[in-house]
């Protein structure tokens, strides 16, 4: 159960509300409640099933890919007008302030997320009766949950810089104003601690699609590593990860489709559906579905039956300044930004007519998650059942040829093989290949992570972490804008800290 005074705990278990009851030697909860928590974590299927409520808040972190690109380069909030979803044209702007809603729903979901985690963690070994609960696969399954705590902080520290940091227990009402803001190094210690843990005990597959592997926890420890600069031990992880079972998709665009989803290149994705279709317009990010693909589609767009697009909002804008980015041939620019004039022209039998994005309009579309038919269910707009794609083998090859690059003892013939076979499968032909080496490789490579990860959430990222974003991004502050303002009503009820010049 939720606390409406402690943002951290988010949407607690709902065990959370008897939190202290034992003391009460005559009372039994059982008299009032039909469950208490007591009777949680009794069996192997009560583990697994609280396990897989713990990737929900992944979910709930779409908004974060949006925020990734319109923060950057790559992409403006577009939308009806400048107060539509007032929140992103803020942070599009470079005027958000510590009251931002987006900003806050990203570090709820994520300590939700950690706390959900933490209360397994707390009894792993035994349940709160004391009793311990063995079976086949338990490490395993922990190391799933190790690998989503460290997402979730992964995610925090990305956005907000230093951040509250606790592993040993789900959060309860005598936490209240206690815990403060450690600094970011503390976090990326126990990122690290628990990916190493998640890699000493996960499968290097999983039958199961979205369930997270061995290889997905060395990928994001070595992007984890990148982000510490710590380039060989990123180096030596992401080798690892790269003689995997992992290939590129020959075709592009094929990798964004439904078809395409926990395919030969996925690593690791957000999984969504729309099994049980939702309605709530008060949580439009905590459904199954995926908000982030109604955003990015064509405000007003009709045709015929036989037009495979669905309806948006006209949010997350290509900029030209990236459609304009792609060399001519490569393949990566059409399925990235969508023209949809273009499009028309080229299928004047489909009769296709649209509303000019009313505001900021750049007459581009987010291609790789642009809303079709028949994906969606329930209210429309609010169940996309498209993955959100976190880890790609592309991106595993880009960053392992970044830190082969960086370490101390480079090798450019590696790291430029890694790099051209992503070039080789956007292009077509191996005509492009990049034969720089040091730093204009270097270079070389960050260009290539914004052509093919473009509108999928890591520019912002990216270009912080390089040290690029004052020259690349208008309305930039040095020493302020390489993280985001802790939410105001977080630090108004948890007196924590506020970062520098917010």
């Amino acid at each position: 159960m939720k606390s409406n005074k402690i943002i951290l705990m988010g949407l607690v278990l709902i065990a959370s509300i008897f939190t202290g009851c034992s003391k009460w030697i005559d009372f039994n909860p059982h008299d009032e409640y039909a469950i208490t928590e007591a009777d949680y974590l009794k069996t192997a299927d009560d583990y697994k099933t609280m396990a897989v409520s713990c990737y929900t808040p992944l979910q709930w972190l779409n908004q974060a890919m949006v925020i990734g690109d319109i923060a950057s380069d790559n992409a403006v909030s577009g939308g009806e007008n400048a107060s539509d979803v007032l929140d992103l044209q803020q942070i599009d702007d470079y005027t958000a302030t510590p009251v931002n809603g987006q900003l806050e729903e990203i570090w709820k979901a994520s300590y939700e997320g950690i706390n959900r985690v933490n209360y397994l963690v707390q009894y792993k070994d035994a349940n709160i009766a004391g009793e311990k609960i063995e079976f086949s696969g338990k490490e395993a399954l922990y190391g799933e949950l190790y690998f989503i705590r460290a997402y979730d902080y992964f995610m925090l520290v990305r956005f907000f810089g230093d951040c509250v940091l606790f592993t040993d227990r789900k959060l309860g009402v005598a936490d209240f104003g206690t815990l403060q803001r450690v600094s970011k190094t503390e976090v990326y210690a126990q990122i690290e601690t628990d990916l190493k843990a998640a890699i000493n005990v996960l499968p290097p597959t999983n039958s199961q699609p979205g369930r997270v592997t061995k290889f997905a926890a060395q990928a994001l420890l070595g992007k984890v590593l990148l982000y510490e600069e710590k380039f060989d031990e990123a180096a030596a992880v992401l080798d690892d990860v790269v003689k995997g079972p992992f290939s590129l998709v020959p075709n592009f665009g094929d990798i964004f489709l439904l078809s395409g989803e926990n395919g030969p290149e996925s690593v690791f994705e957000i999984q969504y559906s729309n099994g049980s279709p939702y309605y709530n317009w008060g949580g439009v990010t905590r459904g199954q579905g995926n908000l982030a693909v109604q955003q990015c589609g064509v405000r007003g767009l009709n045709g015929s039956q036989e037009m495979p697009y669905g309806v948006g909002w006209s949010t997350n804008l290509p900029t030209l300044d990236l459609a304009n980015a792609y060399e001519a041939g490569d393949k990566r620019k059409d399925e990235t930004v969508f023209d949809v004039e273009a499009y028309k022209t080229a299928n004047p039998a489909l009769n296709v007519t649209y509303q000019v994005a009313p505001y900021k309009n750049t007459g581009l579309y987010n291609k790789k998650y642009l809303p079709m038919k028949g994906q969606t269910s329930g209210q429309v707009e609010l169940n996309y059942a498209n993955n959100q794609r976190i880890i790609r083998y592309a991106d595993v090859l880009l960053m392992a040829a970044e830190a082969i690059n960086r370490s101390s003892a480079p090798d450019d013939a590696k790291s430029q093989g890694y790099l051209n076979q992503v070039r080789k499968r956007a292009f077509g032909d191996e005509l492009h290949n990049i034969t720089a080496t040091g730093t204009a490789l270097k270079q070389a490579i960050w260009d290539e992570r914004r052509l093919e990860l473009g509108m999928e959430g890591d520019r912002f990222f990216d270009l912080v972490r390089t040290g690029q974003a004052a020259a690349k991004i208008t309305g930039f502050q040095v020493g302020k804008n390489e993280v985001f303002p802790i939410p105001q009503r977080e630090r108004d009820i948890s007196g924590i800290t506020q970062n520098p010049n917010w």
